[in-house]
């Protein structure tokens, strides 16, 4: 069942792209903006993250974290960090589990991978609870970015 505004977001403890343990619940107080990616090195995918880059003090200035998750290894991530100059932390679900908990899974992608995480944006409050909730379909569209900042701003 997919989630719904005002549900409490799913927790989650991922690996990050430094190779540091991250859980929702070192946001606790702060919004966060979570995108789910299905591939590190995608055209889409980048320009998905580099938006939010580009617009990262932005979101800096409220009190508002953004996290990127997809399900490639932390090593992948810090070399797609790296190259793209991300600021916020990249969290590897490998293991599948929080793609699917958001409900932002695909069983079978493109070339017939298996278990990607679907294109989503999700915002969550400072207490924990969903206030923005966006899962594309279509991999090659791309979130909203003016509802995730108006989001942020409520």
């Amino acid at each position: 069942m997919a989630l719904q505004i005002g549900d409490k977001a799913p927790d989650f403890k991922l690996f990050s792209s430094d190779l540091k343990e991250v859980s929702l619940s070192d946001y606790k107080g702060k919004k966060l903006v979570v995108h789910f990616f299905p591939m590190a090195f995608t055209g889409v995918c980048t320009t998905q993250l580099c938006t939010m880059r580009d617009s990262f003090g932005y979101y800096q200035g409220m009190n508002a974290e953004v996290v990127g998750i997809s399900v490639d290894s932390p090593f992948t991530l810090a070399k797609f960090k790296e190259e793209n100059a991300y600021q916020f932390p990249l969290l590897s679900d490998f293991n599948k589990e929080v793609s699917q908990a958001y409900g932002s899974f695909y069983d079978e992608f493109v070339f017939n991978l298996k278990g990607v995480a679907k294109r989503a944006a999700f915002v969550i409050d400072e207490e924990g609870k969903i206030i923005h909730s966006e899962i594309l379909e279509d991999a090659g569209n791309m979130p909203d970015f003016d509802v995730i900042r108006k989001s942020v701003e409520a």
